[in-house]
């Protein structure tokens, strides 16, 4: 367990043991901390809250990568499981806070969130772990922002390559960017009901301080506005699919108008060879000669196939064929 403390409102980052952890948590009035677990970290490990010192009643989710996304506010304390676009995918971050400390847990380095955080309290400098909290919050916010953009711009890119050259290749990647918003709404949804459930009960509580509502309610905006854009990157995938199919169908149509010309000009022809090959008596004891046989078999189906094109080129079919090239 690496452990490494933020100088507030600096952002100077050091390490330090966990026993200088521990004993800092019990005396500073105002300690952020982050807490680097490694990946293999076992359930025989004992909790992180445990290790450092802390209270863990009702908080023996806190620490464990198995844990969902969630909000609870346990007295003096407040728990959050937060969901963060990392490299690509989504990977969680627990925060603790209190009116002393925030304590930040992540595993490896799939969420390099302290860095941003460390970046945010040198430019706010937040007068308390609450307001650095909500830092946390918003920054885990933007991730998901940042991520949904991104996403749609590169929809959007497709849905014009299509229309100049559609390539099967494009709705592969139209099914990754399409599972991309489904992860990034089923991580954020939860999470964001879950956490104004919490806010909304505290902020009803008149011992909740003013600026605190106001941080809490801003967080609250921003979530919904994340939000909006992760279903408009969800509606701009539906989009950029049923564009695909028209462009498909489009096609479709044009060949079907391709073969609806050649079978106009071959039925008529297949229908004079079939009636001259039949051998009733009349074709074999009257037409004999030279003149009757091209006037017949060959005039006919002359006539046939210029007849046919006559009204090709005076029907609607050949008109939207030719506008469709």
């Amino acid at each position: 367990m690496i452990v490494t403390v933020v100088a507030v409102p600096d952002g100077d980052t050091a390490r330090i043991s966990v026993a200088e952890a521990r004993h800092r948590l019990a005396t500073d009035p105002f300690l952020l901390l982050g807490v680097e677990l490694p990946e293999e970290e076992g359930p025989a490990v004992d909790p992180v809250v445990r290790r450092l010192g802390l209270d863990d009643t009702d908080l023996e989710w806190f620490g464990r990568q198995d844990a969902s996304p969630r909000a609870e506010f346990l007295g003096d304390t407040a728990g959050f499981v937060v969901p963060v676009v990392h490299e690509g995918g989504v990977a969680y971050v627990h925060a603790l806070a209190s009116d002393r400390y925030l304590l930040i847990v992540h595993w490896g380095r799939r969420a390099g969130l302290e860095r941003a955080v460390t970046a945010q309290v040198r430019r706010e400098r937040p007068h308390d772990p609450v307001a650095t909290l909500f830092l946390l919050l918003q920054e885990a916010l933007t991730t998901f922002r940042r991520a949904a953009v991104d996403a749609l711009l590169q929809v959007e890119e497709l849905e014009d390559d299509m229309f100049e050259a559609r390539r099967p290749e494009q709705i592969y990647r139209l099914s990754q960017l399409r599972r991309r918003s489904a992860v990034l709404h089923h991580a954020l949804l939860p999470y964001l009901q879950g956490i104004d459930e919490v806010i909304t009960r505290r902020m009803m509580s008149r011992d909740f301080p003013a600026d605190r509502q106001r941080l809490a309610q801003e967080f609250q905006r921003a979530g919904r506005l994340v939000l909006a854009d992760i279903e408009s990157l969800q509606d701009a995938t539906r989009r950029a699919f049923a564009s695909y199919g028209s462009l498909v169908a489009g096609e479709q149509n044009g060949v079907i108008n391709r073969l609806a010309i050649v079978s106009v000009i071959f039925l008529p022809l297949s229908f004079l060879t079939g009636f001259f090959g039949m051998n009733f008596e009349f074709l074999t004891n009257r037409l004999e000669t030279r003149d009757e046989f091209w006037l017949l078999a060959v005039g006919l189906q002359l006539v046939a196939v210029l007849g046919s094109l006559f009204l090709l080129h005076r029907s609607r079919i050949w008109r939207r064929l030719r506008d469709d090239d």
